[in-house]
């Protein structure tokens, strides 16, 4: 590998890193929203105990939101090797047809010259 390719892979790697700590800000934000609506509504809690249930609350939501990620990550590496074998399929299959194709032209060429 060159350095550049090294240099592109660690800027990659970065941007990666970077988008996992947003989608994980997202997630916690979206798990303290989630738990301030669902304890505004239980006004008999005191405050220690709300806080105590919005702390759970997001816990499990970010336990949730790191399932389903994973669960579409391996879903989508699955798809990936499907099209990805399908693809190389399709690939031989039209190489082949190619090569046909050339040597039915290749035969009907030599006959033509016979004949001619």
């Amino acid at each position: 590998m060159t350095t550049g390719e090294d240099h592109d892979q660690g800027a990659r790697a970065l941007v990666q890193e970077i988008e996992g700590h947003l989608l994980l800000a997202a997630a916690r934000e979206e798990g303290r929203t989630a738990a301030a609506r669902v304890t505004s509504r239980l006004g008999w809690l005191t405050d220690a105990q709300r806080e105590d249930v919005e702390r759970h609350f997001e816990t499990e939501y970010l336990t949730l939101a790191r399932a389903s990620w994973r669960r579409t990550a391996e879903r989508a590496e699955e798809l990936r090797q499907t099209y990805e074998s399908r693809y190389q399929a399709l690939r031989q299959r039209l190489l082949a047809c190619l090569l046909l194709g050339s040597a039915v032209l290749a035969a009907a060429g030599l006959v033509l010259l016979c004949l001619g």
